[in-house]
């Protein structure tokens, strides 16, 4: 009985929670409107790129950056007459990391966790950008000359055109 009970309580502080019910890479959705647009994520832990394709998509990411850190990501969606659109994927504490305060796994607190990133989850895991098609505009020593279709003109601009005959 005290083999059993001494198993129980060394296992009790030995428990990593987050590493036994969870993971460190996620899969995360990137969509856009109007689809078929250009997606970049680059790891900005590191500096590098670590996924270019088309929306709609789905990356796995890990939201390990060493330990005790987590990852994050930038993502820059560009479409051919379209506005750029840019978000960041940040790691944030996963909940079943918090799980070993509960439960005693000290060891999974402060070793096994932080080391398998399993601490952490990335946020969000959905991403939909909407792209705003790009628009006449004034340059800002107000001399550009922009050919555009009238109605992708903003009605704030259309006072200052000068008809040309």
């Amino acid at each position: 009985m005290k083999k059993i009970v001494s198993l129980l309580i060394v296992s009790f502080f030995l428990i990593s929670c987050a590493s036994i019910v969870s993971k460190s890479e996620w899969p995360v959705r990137i969509g856009s409107t109007p689809e078929g647009a250009d997606v970049t994520i680059t790891d900005i832990t590191e500096g590098k790129k670590v996924y270019t394709g088309k929306t709609p998509t789905t990356v796995t990411l890990s939201s390990k950056g060493g330990y005790f850190k987590g990852k994050t990501y930038r993502v820059e969606v560009t479409k051919e007459g379209y506005t750029k659109q840019t978000t960041e994927i940040r790691s944030t504490i996963n909940g079943w990391y918090i799980g070993n305060l509960l439960f005693g796994g000290l060891i999974g607190l402060l070793i096994v966790d932080p080391l398998t990133g399993a601490m952490w989850t990335l946020d969000p895991k959905d991403i939909n950008l909407i792209l705003e098609k790009k628009t006449a505009g004034l340059s800002s020593d107000q001399r550009a000359l922009s050919v555009v279709s009238l109605e992708d003109v903003p009605d704030h601009l259309r006072d200052k055109m000068i008809k040309i005959k």
